[in-house]
């Protein structure tokens, strides 16, 4: 049986997450997805994902794998799995791996990015990739108090409630801020995230932006572990998770997040 990886990049606007929801009828990235090829292998298929994006939120690098005894050549699969998913997903790239490969235990780090659109005036194009702000942000200030998120740190402070998790400590490798014209772009990269981690960190960096907090109050609600401390949750429609990494090669993020030409 082979093991099969795919890198998938989709548009999360009209899906409950990435997670299928079984019973329930809802549309997901994972239930779309496992039907498709189900239907390409005449088999049935169960993928695993490296990480479960929550409704709205968008991917560029998504990473699954599967099980299957499927004959179709590996630099075919992504022409026959998008011919039979619809248009805001695709298959970017298949490998065959070997049969310990696991997308999620296997990774070793995830690139994030959360954009925002600054403008006085919303723009109707980007209402689903971004988080609007209607005032000019300090983004000088926004870009100093990313190095605080950087190194191994405790987050309970970053997390929002219902997570099972034990755990809350996580490593961040690099955190920046770009940016262009109107938009503003927070990227992160760490080797694991809690629950709603990034859209908490990008609400707490919108506030240093917009003067409601220092850059130096991050390493104080770091220490504090306190949720209530932090800033909002942003809504799930500017984050996209933009890669995930297994080794050396795979570490480096795209030099671009999402843009829509105009």
């Amino acid at each position: 049986m082979r093991n099969l990886k795919l890198v998938l990049t989709y548009d999360g606007t009209k899906y409950h997450g990435f997670q299928i929801q079984r019973g329930t009828g809802l549309p997901t990235i994972q239930g779309t997805l496992e039907k498709a090829l189900s239907i390409l292998t005449q088999e049935k298929i169960s993928v695993i994902g490296a990480g479960r994006t929550d409704a709205g939120v968008h991917a560029q690098g998504q990473v699954v794998n599967f099980h299957s005894n499927t004959t179709v050549p590996t630099e075919r699969f992504p022409l026959a799995i998008n011919s039979l998913l619809p248009e805001d997903i695709a298959v970017l790239k298949a490998e065959e791996v070997t049969t310990d490969f696991h997308a999620c235990f296997s990774a070793q780090r995830k690139t994030y990015c959360y954009t925002f659109y600054q403008a006085k005036i919303r723009d109707p194009f980007w209402r689903y990739y971004s988080y609007h702000v209607p005032v000019t942000l300090n983004v000088a200030e926004m870009q100093q108090a990313c190095p605080e998120f950087i190194g191994e740190h405790d987050f309970s402070a970053f997390c929002a409630s219902g997570s099972s998790v034990k755990d809350f400590t996580r490593t961040i490798y690099s955190c920046s801020i770009e940016k262009e014209e109107k938009i503003v772009r927070f990227i992160v990269s760490g080797n694991g995230f809690l629950y709603n981690m990034v859209r908490i960190m990008a609400g707490t960096l919108l506030e240093v932006g917009q003067g409601k907090r220092q850059a130096e109050d991050v390493s104080v609600l770091l220490q504090s572990g306190q949720r209530k401390l932090a800033g909002i949750t942003l809504q799930p429609q500017g984050l996209s998770l933009l890669l995930v990494g297994y080794d050396e090669k795979s570490l480096t993020r795209p030099a671009t997040c999402i843009k829509i030409n105009q």
